[in-house]
């Protein structure tokens, strides 16, 4: 315990003292330093990506059950840059994109290395249609829609949904 006080003082921002001298270390002070620290890092290892996206669990009705992680892009901004850039995608990840309204906006894979599958949903949460997608590395890069109305879509790994049995007619939940 005692290492700990002494660290919670070495030059940085004085959290718990307000004089130059060292504060004594007292159990209700090193509590209070570890209730702060959990939750510190809990808040920022759950619930946000890397980039500093919503993280959510996405559940599909398939059999069995499917469930991944997800970035939630939502903002305009956000659906526009995608998984742009990335090298990389975990197995069970992916990055959702939400709808205010229904749309039939197309996706397209312009400087996006990873061969990606999409998944599209309705207002009912069924999927509506599932696409292959190839990265793009120069324009003009073909365009990816599913020729109906949808209110989300979900990238993941290319494959993810044949491997996992997802179909169309399966139904999406976010938790």
């Amino acid at each position: 315990m005692e290492v700990l006080c002494r660290l919670s003082y070495s030059g940085a921002p004085a959290i718990i003292a307000t004089s130059p001298s060292p504060p004594s270390c007292h159990h209700g002070t090193v509590r209070w330093l570890s209730v702060v620290l959990v939750t510190v890092l809990s808040t920022a290892a759950c619930g946000r990506s890397p980039g500093g996206m919503p993280v959510r669990e996405m559940t599909i009705s398939s059999t069995p059950i499917t469930r991944l992680s997800v970035e939630i892009a939502d903002t305009p901004a956000e659906r526009a840059r995608g998984l742009m850039g990335r090298s990389s995608l975990g197995a069970d990840e992916g990055m959702a994109f939400l709808f205010d309204s229904p749309t039939t906006a197309a996706f397209w894979m312009k400087d996006t290395p990873i061969p990606l599958s999409i998944a599209f949903w309705d207002r009912d949460g069924r999927i509506v249609a599932i696409l292959d997608m190839e990265p793009c590395r120069r324009d003009p890069c073909p365009t990816y829609a599913p020729g109906i109305p949808y209110v989300g879509a979900v990238e993941v790994n290319q494959g993810f949904f044949q491997r996992h049995g997802v179909k169309v007619g399966d139904r999406v939940a976010l938790g």
